[in-house]
């Protein structure tokens, strides 16, 4: 592909740099739209700080009394909302440590060697061709979960 057609790809996927990134996945090899495409996924499912409705939703859909799988969550939403907690303070608590465990996990897939002794078992991210064949490892995603950032503050505070 071109470098000036993964540009415009890049453009309307709201990248930030979209000419970096095109770059240097032409001139470099490096998967940077599969990169890219892998990130954008990962921060539609980390909740707005904008926007915190996600809250209500979670707590409408949960009964006060359920004992269901992440009913936790819920219950303690409620609880915070009644000790007089703002909800987008909640939000940009929730938001902060989603972003940092899409941080943490990205970095895990660059290092298996996280027990040590047992350094043997690897792993990794690859793109794959259109007969699902592995071709191109996706590889340092850590390095880019803040550049992603939607909001494209990079996880810095909103302006009050």
């Amino acid at each position: 592909m071109t470098k000036e057609k993964l540009t415009k790809i890049f453009e309307d996927l709201g990248a930030a740099n979209p000419e970096d990134w095109a770059e240097s996945e032409v001139s470099e090899g490096i998967p940077q739209l599969a990169r890219f495409l892998f990130l954008k996924g990962c921060w539609s499912n980390i909740v707005s700080d904008t926007e915190p409705s996600w809250i209500d939703e979670i707590i409408s859909r949960i009964p006060e009394d359920s004992n269901e799988l992440f009913a936790g969550t819920a219950h303690a939403l409620r609880r915070l909302l009644a000790s007089g907690a703002n909800r987008e303070d909640i939000a940009e608590v929730v938001r902060g440590m989603q972003a940092e465990l899409l941080f943490h996990v990205c970095y895990q897939l660059a290092d298996s060697d996280v027990v040590e002794g047992y350094d043997f078992v690897k792993w990794a991210l690859m793109e794959v061709g259109e007969d699902e064949v592995p071709s191109r490892e996706i590889a340092g995603l850590h390095e880019s979960v803040l550049e992603t950032d939607p909001t494209k503050r990079e996880m810095r505070p909103r302006k009050c």
